[in-house]
Parts: C-alpha cells; sequence; structure tokens
C-alpha cells in the first residue's frame, strides 16, 4: 500500500512532462510567428542550456567535458538540438503544430527501419510490421486531413523539415545507443543545449535577417521564456522524477501523451484545425507507434530469456 501511495506523485510528474512538453510545441509555433525560427531556437536553447549547466557545475560540481566527450556532445548538438529541434521548430511556421509534433513521434518506427536496412537487425515481426503500417496510416490521415484545411504554399516543405528532423532524432537516438559514453545524461543535455545555440545563430543570420533582441515582441519573449521554464527545466526535472518513479511501461507513456495534447491545445488556442479525422489519424499514428515498440521489446525480452536457458 505504501508503495502505491509512494509512486502516485510519479503520475502527478508524469502528467505534468506530457502536459508541459506537448505544450511547447504551441509555444514554438507562437514563437516562430513573429520571429525568424532558427533564432528563436537559438535563444531558447542557450537559455535551457545555461540553466541545466548552471545546476550541474555549481550545485552538483561536475567536472567540465573531456575533449572526447566534447566532440561526442558536439555531434549529438547537431543531430539531437540542430537537426531535430531546429527543423522542427522552423517546420511550424508552414504546417500545424500536431502534424509536426505526430510527425516527430513516430520516430522509433523510422529507428527500426534504419537498423533493419543498414544494420541488419531483423527484429521484426507481424505486430511490428503492423504498428509501421498503422503509423504511416495515421499520418497520412493527419496529413490528408491537415492539407485540406491548410492551404500555406509552404505546406509540402513545412512537412519535408518535420520529417528530416524526425530522421535527425531516429539517427541520434541510434548514436546514443551505440555509442555509451560516461557522463551524467541531463547535464550532457545542457552541454548540448549550449553548442546547438552556438551552431543555430550563424544559421539563422544566414538564412533569415535576425531581430533584434529589444524588438522582440513581448508575446514572443513569454513563449520563449514558457519553453525554458516549462520545457527545460520543470518538465524535464518531472520526467526524470518520474523515471525514477514509474516502471519504464509507465513513464514512457508521455511519447504518446504529448503530440496529443499539442493537437488539442493548438485547436484551443491557435485554432488550428480539429476534426474527427485528425483526432483519428493521431490515435491510430500512436497506437502503431505504440505496437512498434512494444514488439521490440517484447522480442528482447524473449531473446534474453533465451540467452539465459
Amino acid at each position: 500500500m505504501s508503495q502505491h501511495k509512494y509512486n502516485s506523485s510519479g503520475y502527478v510528474a508524469l502528467a505534468i512532462t506530457s502536459i508541459g512538453w506537448g505544450t511547447t510545441w504551441v509555444s514554438s509555433k507562437i514563437a516562430v510567428g513573429e520571429m525568424p525560427a532558427f533564432q528563436m531556437a537559438s535563444i531558447r536553447q542557450f537559455l535551457g542550456g545555461i540553466s541545466l549547466l548552471l545546476f550541474f557545475i555549481a550545485f552538483k560540481k561536475l567536472p567540465l567535458p573531456t575533449l572526447k566527450q566534447f566532440l561526442w556532445l558536439t555531434i549529438m548538438a547537431l543531430l539531437m538540438f540542430v537537426g531535430a529541434n531546429g527543423l522542427s521548430t522552423w517546420s511550424l511556421k508552414y504546417i500545424p503544430t500536431g502534424l509536426s509534433a505526430l510527425i516527430g513521434a513516430l520516430y522509433p518506427l523510422c529507428v527500426v527501419l534504419i537498423e533493419f536496412f543498414f544494420f541488419n537487425n531483423k527484429n521484426i515481426n507481424i505486430l511490428t510490421i503492423t504498428g509501421l503500417l498503422l503509423g504511416i496510416g495515421g499520418v497520412g490521415i493527419v496529413f490528408y486531413e491537415s492539407a485540406f484545411h491548410h492551404r500555406s504554399p509552404n505546406f509540402f516543405s513545412g512537412v519535408g523539415l518535420s520529417a528530416a528532423a524526425m530522421l535527425a532524432w531516429s539517427i541520434g537516438t541510434i548514436v546514443i545507443s551505440r555509442n555509451k559514453l560516461k557522463i551524467n545524461p541531463y547535464y550532457a543535455t545542457g552541454w548540448q543545449m549550449l553548442i546547438s545555440a552556438a551552431i543555430l545563430l550563424p544559421m539563422a543570420y544566414a538564412t533569415q535577417p535576425l531581430i533584434p533582441l529589444q524588438d522582440i515582441s513581448a508575446r514572443a519573449w513569454m513563449a520563449i521564456g514558457y519553453l525554458v521554464i516549462m520545457g527545460s527545466i520543470i518538465s524535464f526535472a518531472a520526467f526524470v522524477y518520474s523515471m525514477k518513479e514509474l516502471p519504464a511501461a509507465l513513464f514512457s507513456l508521455y511519447a504518446y501523451f504529448n503530440p496529443l495534447v499539442a493537437i488539442l491545445v493548438a485547436g484551443f488556442l491557435l485554432h488550428e484545425p480539429l476534426t474527427i479525422n485528425i483526432l483519428w489519424g493521431a490515435i491510430v499514428t500512436l497506437l502503431g507507434v505504440y505496437l512498434v515498440n512494444y514488439s521490440i521489446k517484447h522480442k528482447n525480452e524473449k531473446d534474453l530469456a533465451d540467452e539465459e536457458e
């Protein structure tokens, strides 16, 4: 009984993570509506990275990364925060928030396909294939419905940017799983944010005229502030806490809730299209992602049990 009460705080942390990271998609959409996407992403990553690094260096007294660690952190920053976060932020200029969030949620499917074709990983069964088809089909429903309601001439460019961001995240996930480095993962995230901020700023300068800091609107600053405080600090801390308090099968549910939160909040706050087809498409997509994750996890557990026998 006491264990159940203890874990209840983990469920609260899971809810905070899901709502916090789901709503950051909406905040990003608001901010990029008023300033260049890469400039916004650079400011966000700088403030978020500095916040994390100050905590770990000043309070946890962690040492600075070695040269080898810094090179690894730079590669991960390019994949996860420049490629994934930067491109997905840019995509929000052209496509609905929910569609971008949903494409981002497809990364487990992309990881499976990359490992199958390029790393000879044959851990694919009928359940995995079913999940892949459902995931792709669900996004297809949302894509068609969003395209019907969204007349932006750059709609397909936005979809391409979002897909590229998802691919970068998938590759980064594979690199992390195959190249373990002895460094606190949350401390590493702070460095990756700071490094990516330094890379994104010249990219912003090269692609669009920058807005002087004093000319950034209060609305955009409030959105950036929410991204840093809620996205990079509060939700991040809640995620770490939920990892400690809940089993993996439960705390990982945030990945399925995030896109739904983004779709619903964007519909109410930004008046983006919110039709029954979009909701059904999102549910089908996330069901597909769940089946892929479940099939891979089940296969790995079976292989481990066979080895022990």
